[in-house]
């Protein structure tokens, strides 16, 4: 299975893929229900440990590692498992990275 950035990085550049059909949610704190979802279209740059996403403000580095689900063209197609932390036995998201 393709982990969260490889995934992305595929739909970037395989010329199959249109990537305005790209939407990411992402866990941001503060947000309505904790989770924020953006098109492709205002994903500027995938770094190794980030995706940059574009605002009309500014330009925000979101880790790879807060992804929730991706999806393409209404069909989700990664989603974050669940994970044990070794410090307090809950569960939380596991992104693959």
């Amino acid at each position: 299975m393709l982990r969260s950035r490889e995934l992305l990085l595929r739909y970037y550049h395989d010329t199959a893929f249109d990537f305005a059909l790209v939407r990411v949610c992402y866990v941001n704190r503060g947000a309505p229900g904790d989770m924020t979802c953006i098109g492709g279209e205002r994903i500027r740059d995938l770094d190794p440990m980030y995706m940059e996403i574009e605002s009309d403000e500014r330009t925000t580095p979101i880790p790879y590692h807060r992804i929730i689900t991706i999806s393409y063209a209404g069909e989700i197609t990664w989603e974050a498992g669940p994970r044990v932390t070794p410090d307090e036995g809950r569960e939380s998201p596991d992104t693959g990275d």
